[in-house]
């Protein structure tokens, strides 16, 4: 049985991509930094729906924690699928925008991005089998008012997507990029309204949370060998 992490695992993607996996036969770890009783809750529902999980609390911002966190789990057998979802917004126009919110929104989605993948690297490699995907976002790509923070830091993920690919190629190990465009979560329900999701998706609606999953879980599966380095759209036609 594969082993996989996804970070922001009880969120509203993150927890659709953790159902997906336990359902493909993975042992899923479920992270959590504030939200561990819905993590807790998602495991529950894995186990009962037969499959395997559990959860792992840390700040992914904070590497010493991180480090110790999964040091002890790669032991032994590697983690060989990595999903790092973890992100946040912290939406302002860039004139009015604090320090603060400019950091704490790269720290989450960069520097998380190395503290959780370094550590799995040479357990990975050794293996010489890996799949890493990167959530990123449509903000990466266009650009998106108020979002100057949020679009670097998925722009950061995705050049550090493809540079990844390139140095572990060899070695079996794929890395990707998703980058969803509105997708029906809490989240994006506060956000946007119907008419404004028919104005700006060709398709007319929302993406679901399943859907993106479906996609990652290609991307996790074996069939997916031949494909990395990749920053791939899912957005109902708006790019």
């Amino acid at each position: 049985m594969k082993k996989a992490l996804v970070t922001g695992g009880s969120g509203g993607i993150g927890s659709a991509v953790c159902r997906r996996l336990a359902a493909d036969g993975c042992h899923v770890y479920i992270h959590a930094n504030s939200g561990s009783q819905a993590a807790q809750v998602l495991v529950d529902a894995v186990r009962a729906d037969g499959g395997s999980a559990e959860v792992l609390v840390f700040d992914v911002t904070d590497a010493a924690a991180v480090t110790d966190v999964l040091t002890p789990l790669v032991a032994e057998q590697p983690i060989q699928i990595l999903v790092n979802n973890a992100g946040i917004h912290d939406d302002v126009v860039f004139p009015g925008m604090r320090a603060d919110q400019w950091h704490r929104v790269m720290d989450v989605s960069v520097n998380g991005f190395f503290n959780v993948t370094q550590p799995l690297m040479m357990p990975m490699i050794r293996s010489r089998w890996g799949r890493i995907i990167n959530v990123s976002s449509i903000a990466a790509l266009t650009g998106n008012p108020g979002q100057v923070n949020y679009s670097a830091a998925k722009g950061a993920l995705n050049s550090a997507t493809k540079s990844l690919a390139r140095e572990v190629a060899s070695r079996g190990i794929t890395v990707n990029a998703v980058a969803p465009g509105i997708i029906d979560t809490p989240m994006s329900q506060s956000t946007f309204d119907a008419a404004e999701i028919a104005r700006l998706v060709p398709m007319k609606r929302a993406g679901s949370p399943d859907e993106v999953a479906d996609l990652i879980g290609f991307l996790a599966s074996s069939r997916a060998a031949y494909i990395t380095g990749q920053i791939i759209s899912i957005n109902g036609g708006m790019i």
